[in-house]
């Protein structure tokens, strides 16, 4: 019935976005285009932080590292990006295999600490490199397709986002997702019945830095410039700010989280980099009075309005 319930909503959804090329002018459908990208890095980081419970730093690396696989291999080799995307994810879903397997024993504070040096490692490496990565100047890579298009790439983020939305879905409403939420809830009474807890970790882990390298890879072949940027903290705290806002362990959550701040972001870009500072104080205040974000609110508003309607 959930199935059911998750396709029937997101067929009209896709649909809807799909028309958007006809009532939207390029900067708008930039704003989407953008949206889509952290919806895409919101949700697949949810799947670490809302489903297991392991806050990590590492996971805009992996996005850095599918992009300048893909565009590296694009500019150097002359390989199709659409080739060079897919062995992009496949490096980020093996490093992030071999970085789970080494840090998800420790957890906890450890892991976001391990992973946060990870990043800036990865970071610092990037952006001193210059004969590959072309450091801070950024590295030009080839379009998806011949002729430039928002529209065009706005069809290519909606896919690659209902791809992402769907991998999740199904995973989280798998046998696998509720080994996610019993090692999430109670790591030891989960263990005590079988559950191989590490194992669930890099699992979670591993499809989460694959989807990273994904939404990277397509988003350095959208901008046609691939930027120490995307692999920053910043963007690390943007995407965490998002998920927070939106909603930690919800599937919705993260996407309206996304597309709130991105929008919102569009409107405060006055103030620079600040800006991503207060998304980080904003998600601080709603982890502390609102946990449960922005959907939470919401259910919590219907909960009491149907409450009120059964008094009456």
């Amino acid at each position: 019935m959930k199935n059911k319930t998750f396709y029937v909503t997101l067929l009209p959804l896709t649909a809807l976005f799909c028309l958007l090329p006809l009532v939207l002018d390029d900067y708008k459908l930039h704003v989407v285009i953008v949206s889509l990208f952290y919806a895409m890095m919101a949700s697949s980081w949810n799947l670490i932080a809302g489903y297991t419970g392991q806050v990590s730093f590492a996971h805009a690396a992996f996005a850095g590292i599918g992009a300048y696989t893909s565009g590296i291999l694009a500019v150097k080799a002359g390989v199709n990006p659409w080739i060079g995307i897919g062995i992009g994810v496949v490096a980020a879903a093996v490093l992030g295999l071999a970085v789970g397997v080494l840090c998800l024993r420790m957890g906890g504070i450890y892991l976001s600490l391990t992973t946060l040096g990870f990043s800036e490692i990865l970071h610092i490496i990037i952006t001193n490199e210059y004969e590959f990565t072309r450091g801070t100047m950024g590295l030009q890579v080839p379009g998806l397709i011949t002729h430039y298009s928002k529209s065009a790439y706005l069809y290519i983020f909606i896919a690659a986002t209902v791809i992402t939305l769907v991998v999740i879905y199904r995973l989280i409403h798998s046998n696998i997702g509720l080994n996610f939420r019993a090692v999430q809830n109670d790591e030891r009474a989960a263990s005590s019945l079988g559950v191989n807890v590490i194992g669930v970790r890099v699992v979670a882990f591993t499809v989460s830095s694959a989807l990273a390298g994904l939404a990277g890879g397509l988003y350095g072949h959208y901008l046609l410039l691939i930027t120490p940027e995307i692999p920053s903290l910043n963007q690390q705290f943007l995407v965490l700010s998002m998920t927070v806002i939106g909603g930690l362990g919800s599937f919705v959550g993260p996407i309206v989280g996304a597309f709130v701040l991105e929008v919102l972001s569009e409107y405060i870009r006055a103030y620079g980099e600040y800006h991503v500072l207060v998304f980080g104080l904003v998600a601080l205040g709603m982890a502390r009075f609102f946990p449960k974000g922005l959907t939470g609110l919401v259910q919590q508003y219907k909960t009491r309005q149907t409450h009120v309607m059964g008094e009456a």
